[in-house]
Formats: structure tokens, C-alpha cells, sequence
């Protein structure tokens, strides 16, 4: 049984076609692709000014990525799990200095994540903290002693956590209030 399209018709062009003329507009004389493409516009009848381009901020052209809950909590603890090693290497696991650099990454965090999963930020960024933290914490030998230093460099670095996880949040909230602000003007 034959069924009948359920889409409609496309009466736009086809490709490879020549464009459609509406009555009353001149044919284009060989050559006028070349020109139009320049920038200057068609002489004759019927003839429209070049569309000037107008400059695009830098901000607009950069590509802006866009990671969900998932990808954004595989991000930021890969993330912290390189800063902590590298903190770790280099400055002998200083607790401040890997404060210091948790910071950027919840920020990061909470400018990359899409804006579905917004509200995944704050959730991602202490248990990155958590897993980049294994790290830089000083424990015995062992996992016991290293569970024991994990614990220890969760309480004594409280203010970064609680710092970062509330920077990620607050950039989260205007983020979602902009969103929402959108969808109800276009809707």
C-alpha cells in the first residue's frame, strides 16, 4: 500500500538550479556572479545594494564549548587530578597553592557547562576537589594512612572548597536566570 508524503512539498530551489527571477526583475548577464561577490552591486533594473558585513565583536566569533553534567564532572576532576600532581611535583603538595588553583577550575567549570545541566556545577566541583586532593595529601603508608590524609586535607582546606563550590554556584545562578529570561522573551 502506497502512503502518501507526509511532508510537504519543498517549492524552494533545487540545487544546482538557477536562481527564480520575479517578474519585472533583469536577466544577469555573465559576469554579475563575479561582481556580487565583490561587493558591488548589479547595474540595470531591478538592482539591490550590496549587503555590507558588519563587524563581529571577538567575543561572538570564539567558539563557546559547551559540556554536559557528565562531561563537565569528568573535565574538572581530570583537571584537578593534572593540577594536583603537578602541584604535588612541584611545589612538594602545598595545600594553599592547590587552593589557589581550584579556584580558576570552578569558575571554568561553571562557564562551560551547558545550560541544561546547569545545576550540575556546583555538585561537580568538591568531588573534583576531592579526587585531586588524593594527590596532594600527606598520609602514611598505605591506604589506611592515605584515607587519613584525604580527610585531614578536606578539613583543613575547607575555605578553598567552600570558596570555589560558591563561586561556581553564584556564576550557575546568573547564568540560569539570563537563560530563563531568554526563553520566556522568546516564548
Amino acid at each position: 500500500m502506497e502512503q502518501r508524503g507526509i511532508r510537504p512539498p519543498n517549492d524552494g530551489p533545487r540545487r544546482g538550479a538557477p536562481p527564480r527571477r520575479l517578474p519585472g526583475q533583469a536577466r544577469p548577464r555573465p559576469g554579475d556572479e563575479r561582481r556580487r561577490g565583490q561587493g558591488a552591486a548589479r547595474p540595470g533594473r531591478g538592482s539591490r545594494p550590496a549587503r555590507v558585513a558588519r563587524p563581529v565583536p571577538a567575543a561572538r566569533r570564539m567558539p563557546q564549548p559547551r559540556l554536559t553534567g557528565l562531561g563537565t564532572g569528568l573535565f574538572c576532576a581530570a583537571v584537578m587530578l593534572l593540577l594536583g600532581s603537578l602541584d604535588q611535583l612541584m611545589f612538594d603538595g602545598s595545600p594553599a597553592v592547590y587552593g589557589v588553583l581550584f579556584l580558576p577550575v570552578c569558575v571554568l567549570t561553571a562557564l562551560v557547562v551547558r545550560e541544561g545541566d546547569l545545576l550540575t556545577a556546583p555538585v561537580v566541583v568538591p568531588i573534583a576537589f576531592a579526587v585531586g586532593l588524593l594527590t596532594v595529601a600527606d598520609g602514611g603508608g598505605g591506604s589506611a594512612g592515605r584515607l587519613m590524609g584525604l580527610v585531614t586535607g578536606l578539613a583543613t582546606q575547607a575555605g578553598w572548597l567552600y570558596g570555589g563550590t560558591l563561586a561556581a554556584g553564584v556564576i550557575v545562578l546568573v547564568r540560569r536566570v539570563r537563560w530563563i529570561r531568554r526563553r520566556r522573551r522568546r516564548g
